[in-house]
């Protein structure tokens, strides 16, 4: 038994309440696996489903289509934010479970674009938006509800386990996913095999219900309810009245914002890094990242209970600066030991991208339907395309673009000349880039798998700093009655919106720049900023009482 005090007052834990927590955090898993399916099988989805552009711009759209899910996230928060600060928490569980586990079970029947077209995309689109509403209303319910369970003192500790929730849905979709590639051929994987982890869903929907359904409504909110506490206008009061406004942008600006940026990077942006920009094998650098989980998963609860001792905010701040300090350094390691040739080759080799810089276009297209057709637009295309760094010179105004690689140099042309000069165009840089030394993949028999993973597992290190203390924090921000409201909006706008958006963002840079690090000034910028203002106007939480 274990007790907390609430009010003044002293209550029993019991200990099926704590197997309540365990259910609503394992709940939770299972729609973190849900939402995270897209983003680990993004290459197969950018195949069956935008196989209508290039290859490059296939994945950015396929990008664009998982950050959707994430863009209408602080919505969800909204709604069901009002939902649970309204009728309770438990309730609106059973909803989001069930709008997450349907439209994912329908990505894995949904016909792809040569079968259906537009509509295929347009559809998977809607999908996607619809696991963002639900997760939007997941995560601020589950948060609330176990610390509003958790003993006085206790709070970061029991918050930690649906901290870790995300990495296990994380963890859970690459092992899956792994297993599916073990058990089926690649070409049959490629082909329909990456479907199964989505029809899995409708196994897991059914234990989540089951789960859910067994849960008891919070203490906390119960006893709000019986005193007649509750707002009848949760939005009202967390959004419009400046008391609470002025701490929702706190939370967004000083904690969110770099919370999120630290979290995408580390696990997501990580792994598109080893696949799209170091050509490592999706199954190998999947193996790399889900090892580096489970390694740094424990640490979650290191840190969730570290905070109930030293504070939330400390813990945070260090884990925002150490990302900012070594995210170049972590990344230029990752290049040295998951790809040395391209390192060498880089190194030996450099390549130059000379144009006019009126003839450049930042190629960041949300909608799709933007035109990249000038001559320097085609020769940084075909570098991205096969991971080669390039450094822009300035060329004369209104010059064709030229590459630069050693001592030959290729005129690239527009794609009104495509007809005639692409193959002749694709060739020579072909060979110019093998010639020079960059790999067409990542040899596996160079690939230095130790350094590798401890490389990705500082950087999940990171995320369990700032995200394992930072749920305690949200809740211990807000009162009672707007707490589901008030947490759920800053939470969903760092994370669905900051966070999501972090890898199309990254890689737009990147293909701009040719500079293959030069994504990570979008994070490192962003937790600086939290990192300052978190100094210097958050306040520390861990012995606020939780109860109005």
């Amino acid at each position: 038994m274990a007790t907390y005090e609430m009010a003044g007052s002293t209550r029993t834990l019991a200990g099926g309440e704590k197997l309540v927590i365990f259910a609503s955090s394992l709940g939770t898993v299972f729609e973190w696996y849900d939402f995270y399916l897209y983003g680990s099988l993004a290459p197969n989805i950018a195949k069956h489903f935008f196989s209508a552009v290039n290859p490059s711009a296939a994945f950015i759209f396929t990008l664009l289509a998982f950050a959707a899910g994430f863009f209408v996230r602080p919505f969800g928060a909204l709604v069901f934010g009002r939902l649970g600060d309204l009728v309770g928490r438990k309730y609106t569980f059973l909803i989001t479970i069930l709008i997450m586990g349907i439209s994912t079970t329908a990505v894995a029947i949904l016909p792809g674009f040569e079968t259906w077209g537009i509509a295929a995309p347009v559809i998977l689109i809607g999908l996607r938006l619809l696991q963002g509403l639900a997760l939007g209303g997941e995560y601020g319910g589950a948060a609330t509800y176990v610390a509003e369970h958790a003993p006085m003192g206790k709070r970061g500790m029991f918050t930690a386990w649906i901290q870790t929730t995300a990495t296990l849905g994380l963890f859970l979709s690459l092992v899956v996913i792994i297993g599916c590639r073990l058990l089926i051929a690649p070409a049959d994987f490629d082909e329909w095999g990456w479907r199964i982890p989505f029809g899995l869903s409708l196994l897991l929907l059914a234990v989540s219900l089951w789960i859910r359904l067994k849960l008891a409504e919070s203490p906390v909110f119960t006893k709000m309810k019986a005193e007649g506490k509750g707002s009848h206008a949760p939005l009202t009061e967390s959004f419009l009245r400046w008391g609470n406004a002025k701490i929702v942008i706190l939370a967004l600006v000083g904690l969110t914002a770099g919370q999120a940026v630290v979290w995408y990077t580390g696990q997501f942006y990580a792994l598109f890094f080893l696949t799209q920009t170091l050509k490592v094998d999706a199954q190998t650098a999947q193996l790399l990242v889900a090892t580096a989980l489970l390694i740094g998963t424990p640490f979650f609860l290191v840190f969730g209970a570290l905070s109930d001792r030293i504070g939330r905010k400390p813990i945070i701040m260090a884990g925002c600066l150490l990302a900012v300090i070594t995210y170049f350094p972590l990344f230029q390691g990752l290049t040295h030991y998951a790809n040395p040739a391209l390192e060498a080759a880089q190194s030996k080799e450099p390549v130059t991208v000379i144009a006019d810089p009126a003839d450049c276009s930042f190629q960041f297209n949300p909608v799709g339907t933007a035109k990249f057709t000038n001559s320097c637009d085609v020769a940084k295309a075909a570098l991205v395309a096969r991971s080669v760094p390039y450094e822009n010179v300035a060329g004369p105004a209104g010059s064709v673009a030229k590459i630069k690689i050693g001592d030959q140099t290729i005129d690239a042309y527009v794609t009104a000349e495509a007809k005639d000069k692409a193959p002749v165009f694709a060739k020579a840089v072909g060979d110019a880039v093998t010639g020079a030394g960059y790999p067409p993949k990542a040899d596996p028999n160079k690939i230095d798998y130790a350094m590798t993973t401890l490389l990705l597992f500082i950087m999940v290190l990171y995320v369990t700093m700032v995200y394992g203390p930072i749920a305690a924090m949200l809740v211990e921000l807000f009162p009672t009655r707007i707490r589901y409201t008030s947490m759920s909006l800053p939470y969903h706008i760092g994370n669905g919106w900051l966070g999501g958006f972090l890898p199309a963002t990254a890689f737009a840079i990147v293909a701009s720049t040719g500079n293959i690090y030069s994504g990570l000034w979008y994070p490192i910028v962003i937790a600086s900023i939290t990192f300052v203002v978190g100094i210097l106007f958050v306040p520390e939480t861990k012995d606020r009482q939780i109860i109005d």
